[in-house]
This record gives structure tokens, sequence and C-alpha cells, in this order.
């Protein structure tokens, strides 16, 4: 689990430091004294409490059974084009390692608030505890908190930022990391399937692949309806897979300009397409927005893994995905890009847009 060399550098940006929101909550109480940069005008009006759409549901083994495999295969497809979002189940992650995940996660933000400020994220840098994407001292604030690290390839990995405790946190989340980037590796074969693509390009561009990790905590409010947890925005990632810690849901994807209510199954994961690979397969595949809500009563918790190409490789679409037609997106370094979506604050599927031709 050490860190190897550090030849590469993670991706710089800062995130401007500003009041812990657990913190925050709890001597809110039962009080509606929210502070102002907190309220959200746009949250109250578009809150969907009940919705007829349900994201698609993607069976892991169905995708390696010989005899389903072309089916369930369709269905992927289907799913990334038209709701860039799935639950994956039967993934083969084993579930004494998604719990250790989760149960260490409950733990750490269980700890009073010195303890977790023992990482807090240093000065001009994204990795630690606290938040991101806050850029000025005007913009509204999302109320959550957050840990945030790389942790693919090794040497970027910066582990006094990573928790001590609990004692088995650090042992945990690298477990839980590695598993699920096997899951990933395998759905990338799939995309590249359905894309037409050759597999072994494709799966090779993410041999020294870029892994980060978002572990979100967003505190009840007394005005949920008045909060986001999460502002609307699409992932600069290939593919994102998220666990949810405990029962309580908050995710929601926006789908015929309505917001959907994703309803996570036992032990499933909610997979989505990132903006990266809907530039990749040229605008086949398709990054939603999507956004979290929080809870009057009860805490939220998820683990958000983001699986992207090496930090040198130049991103772009596919040529095979261009020939006969022109590319809708430029072609840029991920680094660059990585550093000009974290130096910005989320904004629905503004980044993405700005990597239009031809708008």
């Amino acid at each position: 689990m050490a860190a190897g060399n550090t030849a590469e550098a993670a991706p710089s940006s800062r995130s401007l430091p500003v009041d812990n929101v657990q913190a925050l909550a709890a001597n809110l109480g039962t009080s509606s004294d929210i502070p102002p940069r907190y309220i959200r005008p746009e949250a109250e009006s578009v809150i969907i409490h009940h919705a007829a759409e349900e994201i698609p549901v993607i069976d892991f083994d169905k995708l390696h059974d010989p005899e389903l495999c072309h089916a369930e295969s369709s269905k992927l497809d289907l799913a990334c084009q038209h709701w860039g979002f799935f639950q994956l189940i039967n993934h083969g992650v084993p579930k004494e390692v998604m719990e250790r995940m989760m149960l260490d996660v409950e733990g750490f933000f269980k700890l009073p608030l010195e303890e977790k400020l023992v990482i807090k994220q240093p000065p001009g840098e994204i990795e630690g505890y606290g938040q991101l994407f806050v850029i000025s001292d005007e913009q509204k604030l999302d109320w959550a908190d957050l840990l945030h690290f790389y942790t693919s390839p090794l040497h970027l990995r910066k582990m006094g930022l990573w928790p001590t405790k609990p004692a088995t946190f650090r042992d945990a989340l690298d477990k839980y990391m590695l598993e699920v980037k096997k899951v990933v590796d395998c759905l990338l074969g799939f995309v590249a399937q359905n894309l037409g693509l050759d597999t072994s390009k494709l799966t090779a561009m993410f041999e020294n692949g870029m892994q980060s990790v978002r572990i979100n905590y967003y505190p009840p409010c007394p005005q949920a309806e008045k909060v986001l947890g999460l502002s609307p925005h699409s992932d600069a990632s290939c593919l994102t897979l998220v666990l949810q810690v405990n029962d309580v849901q908050g995710l929601q994807i926006r789908k015929n300009d309505k917001w959907v209510p994703v309803k996570p199954l036992p032990g499933a994961f909610v997979v989505n397409v990132g903006d990266l690979l809907e530039i990749l397969s040229n605008g086949k595949y398709r990054s939603i927005e999507h956004r979290a809500v929080t809870n009057t009563e009860r805490e939220r918790m998820s683990v958000a893994a983001f699986h992207s190409p090496s930090t040198d490789a130049t991103l772009g679409p596919h040529p095979d995905l261009v020939k006969g037609g022109e590319p809708r997106y430029k072609s840029v370094n991920h680094e660059t890009l990585l550093e000009l979506f974290f130096s910005s604050k989320l904004d629905g599927k503004g980044f993405l847009d700005c990597m239009k031709l031809n708008k």
C-alpha cells in the first residue's frame, strides 16, 4: 500500500476554506437559522418526491454468461446512451470489503471534529478533509463535508492525508479501491465492444490510469428543501462507481429537465458515465447532470470512486468514432483538464460545454 516514486504529481488546484458543515448542523439542532450562503432558491422548486422512471439495472454476472451476455451488453449500451447512469448488481466485490469500507466511513465521521481536522486539506490542495469547488467568498455552498484522495497510481498517494482513525481505514480503502478497479476494467471492456473499439487499446489507456475517491458526508438539515448537499454537475471522469453507505436516499439525476431520484439497491453500485467517456465516444454516451439533496433528520454518506486515463494522456474523441464525421469535442491533456475542473465551481454541464466544438 506504500506510495512509490513521485515522478508524476497529482493535478494541482485549490478550494477556499469554509466552515465545517457537520459542526454547523450539530450547533443548529432544530433551528431554522441556516446561514444565507447555504440557502439555494433553486433547490425548493424542483424537488421530486415520486418518479415513475428508475435507472436501468445491469447484471454483471450476465455480462460474463455466454448465453446472456449479448442481451445484457445491449442493455448496458442503451443505459450509457440514454441514461448515463445504471445500477450494477452481482459485481463480485466481496461483501466483507464493502462492509468494512462502510463501517470505517461511518467511524471516521463519528470522530470529534478536532480528530478529523488532523487531516484537513492543506492550503492550496484539494486532498484531505474539507470541501471542494469553493472558488469565491460569495458563491453558494453545499451542505456537506468530504474526504478526497488520489488512490492510483500508487505514487500519487499522499498517505499523510489518509485517516489513521479508525485504525483499519487505510487498509479498508486500499482493498476497496483495488476491487472497484477490477470491476471498472471489466466494464471498460464491454464499453469498448459496444462502441466498436479495440478492447485492448481502450483498456491500455487505463493501465496506469488515475483513480480517486470522494467520500461524502451530508448532515441532516432542518430545512432540507432549501439547501443542496451537492450542486448539479457531471463528473470529470470516464466511469464513476458510487457506494451508498447508509439507507438515506439523496442522489438525483436530471432527465428530461426533471430531477429523478435514484433508489440504490442493497449491495449494488450506482455507475455513471463521466465527461471523459462522453468525449471519447464523441457524444454517443452521455454524462448526465446529477446532484444530492439532504434529509431533515438523518445524515447521508456515500463513497464515489472516479476512474480516468493517466494524467499525461491526451483526451479527445476516439479516431474510430469520428470516421466520416466531425469531432464534437476538443482534444486536451488530461492533467490540464483536471486542473481546470477543480479550479471551477460546480455548474451543471458547463465544464463539458467548454470542451465542445461548433457550439
